[in-house]
């Protein structure tokens, strides 16, 4: 198992190894016990799988605040996708840094998006599908958001043309006004 770190603590690249022959590869996604030896204990309690039908739409930048904050393993299930996380630590020597990977199918990488960042994605590709475990449940009233196009962070989305975007997407708020509810704690 490949593990990257991306600049932003806590936020790192996962490549599991494929083994593969004539007849297609297998791949463990996900082991803890693998995991922890790199020293990530992140414990996963919700599988999530979405499906977006058109190039450029996005989804995000979203995030769970506590006392059901997530930590999400992501990966790309069919198609392409650019993924990205937003560090939103009170604190943080990278508050309000992003940082964005190309998620495929084919290359098999994972992000490991700890809590305390802002999470989203744009499709790439047709019928692109994400699954990813998330260290929380869905708690609604938890929910927060920074939009999509904040100018202070300057997300290079890779767009070609306007994106497709949901209604909440579309009128969430800059991270300038965010009272973010998550402190910065250095990884040990």
């Amino acid at each position: 198992m490949d593990i990257e770190q991306t600049g932003l603590d806590g936020l790192v690249v996962i490549t599991p190894p494929r083994f593969g022959d004539a007849r297609g590869f297998f791949a463990e996604t996900y082991s803890a016990t693998k995991l922890a030896d790199h020293g990530i204990t992140t414990t996963f309690v919700q599988d999530n799988h979405s499906l977006s039908a058109e190039v450029g739409t996005i989804r995000g930048l979203h995030f769970q605040a506590p006392p059901h904050a997530q930590a999400k393993l992501v990966r790309c299930g069919r198609g392409r996708l650019f993924d990205v996380a937003v560090d939103i630590r009170k604190g943080s020597p990278t508050y309000g840094h992003w940082f964005g990977i190309e998620l495929t199918f084919e290359n098999g990488k994972q992000l490991l998006v700890p809590a305390g960042f802002a999470h989203g994605f744009v499709t790439q590709e047709p019928g692109t599908e994400i699954i990813y475990k998330c260290s929380d449940f869905y708690a609604p009233e938890t929910e927060g958001a920074v939009i999509w196009n904040d100018p202070d962070i300057g997300i290079d989305w890779r767009l070609e043309a306007a994106p497709v975007l949901s209604d909440k997407d579309a009128v969430a708020g800059r991270l300038k006004d965010l009272d973010s509810p998550f402190t910065y704690e250095a990884t040990p």
